[in-house]
């Protein structure tokens, strides 16, 4: 800029002319930075993706065969034990009880002496009908001569016929005296007996329902209502009651129809607190009609209590067997998944691809899972890593074992 003078300072410095080229070194300041963040950039894609190298990992799922074991089939149930035989002890004779021979819950013998009412009314009674059978056979006595003396004069003549009768007559109303007299006695008799009450078969008595001194109701001739005394059930053997479904009836009649004589209805039984099905019995009742209101049938199986352990009233689980031993494919349980309604299972192709197979189970044994169908021995199924193989999809494979645990298999 011009002084007043006319003259340019010195000091002023010029701005360099718009059309001016621009300096080298301005331009080296300006690459070098962008070449090095170039450089860095692909370096570090470099590393995070090397050439060659797949977006996604590949997963890797453990394999193996089903294993094959000859397995029957059966049928499970939730069963309830009772009484092969079950009664009401009742008087029989009216009077006063004055003994009784038993603690409650005693395990008694047939024909151990429970309870006894007053006998004294009823010896009398019997000590009349022996009387009157006396006074009747002295009458027959009486009766047999004077009918063979009438007879007699009959046939010389100096009886009538009518006498003949009479006589005769009264012999035979002696006679009916002491069939009367006789039956007396018998009945007589049998009220006495009925003043001890025994038990009827072996088996567990319980709590009474009277006392010493009760006065006791009991008629053999009437309809009204005798005391009860005490309830006795028989142990054993002891029954186990259970209901079979529709299907599962179909199920086992069918194959005692396909397999005759080849299955002999035999049960195993387990109790609530029981591991093992270690107890068994044999199914010896079917019903013969389907209840409406539940839609299943009655079964029941008669099951050996020689230690008397089994009570009516407990629950036990109740396996049936209904096929004889057949080859079985077998997986883990967790190999089963559930897709809506179908059960699958996970197989690998050969290529490596997930393929699932719609399979029926059925129950476990071993700690394995039965499939009944949709899988065949040569199919390999996915037994760990399940969760990372989707259906379609390209897995890695190792081969392993499914193993059945044969300490499991009474628990089964």
């Amino acid at each position: 800029m011009d002084d007043i003078t006319g003259q340019t300072n010195p000091e002023e410095v010029r701005a360099p002319h718009p059309g001016r080229r621009v300096s080298p070194k301005w331009i080296a300041v300006l690459v070098i930075p962008l070449t090095c963040l170039g450089v860095w950039v692909l370096f570090s894609h470099y590393h995070q993706q090397p050439s060659g190298s797949p977006s996604e990992t590949v997963a890797r799922v453990t394999v193996s065969m089903p294993l094959q074991q000859n397995l029957d089939r059966r049928l499970r149930f939730l069963g309830q034990f009772s009484p092969v035989n079950r009664v009401e002890l009742r008087a029989q004779v009216g009077g006063v009880l004055t003994e009784i021979h038993f603690q409650d819950g005693q395990i008694v013998r047939k024909g151990d002496l429970l309870f006894v009412i007053d006998p004294r009314p009823y010896e009398i009674k019997l000590a009349l009908a022996t009387a009157q059978l006396a006074t009747a056979m002295a009458r027959v006595d009486l009766t047999s001569p004077e009918l063979a003396r009438a007879q007699s004069l009959r046939k010389t003549g100096a009886g009538s016929q009518e006498t003949v009768d009479q006589r005769l007559s009264d012999q035979n109303a002696a006679q009916a005296a002491v069939d009367d007299a006789k039956a007396r006695i018998s009945d007589a008799q049998l009220d006495l007996e009925y003043c001890r009450v025994t038990a009827p078969f072996d088996g567990v008595i319980g709590a009474r329902q009277v006392s010493i001194g009760s006065l006791i109701a009991g008629s053999r001739a009437s309809a009204s209502p005798t005391t009860l005394l005490a309830t006795l059930v028989s142990l054993d053997p002891i029954y186990v009651d259970f209901d079979m479904s529709e299907s599962d009836y179909l199920t086992f009649a069918r194959e005692h129809e396909h397999n005759p004589g080849q299955l002999h209805d035999k049960v195993m039984i387990a109790l609530s607190d029981e591991t093992t099905f270690s107890r068994d019995g044999v199914l010896d009742f079917v019903d013969n009609a389907v209840d409406r209101s539940s839609g299943t049938l009655h079964a029941r199986a008669t099951v050996p209590n020689q230690n008397l352990f089994l009570e009516p009233g407990q629950f036990a689980r109740v396996r049936l067997a209904v096929s004889p031993p057949s080859p079985a494919l077998m997986v883990p349980d967790a190999a089963v998944t559930l897709d809506q309604s179908q059960q699958l299972v996970m197989t690998v192709t050969p290529d490596g691809t997930v393929t699932p197979k719609i399979v029926e189970i059925g129950d476990i044994r071993g700690g394995l899972r039965i499939v009944r169908s949709g899988l065949t021995p040569d199919d390999r199924v996915i037994i760990a890593g399940l969760i990372h193989a989707k259906p379609g999809a390209k897995v890695l494979t190792d081969e392993g074992t499914i193993e059945y645990d044969s300490t499991l298999a009474g628990q089964d």
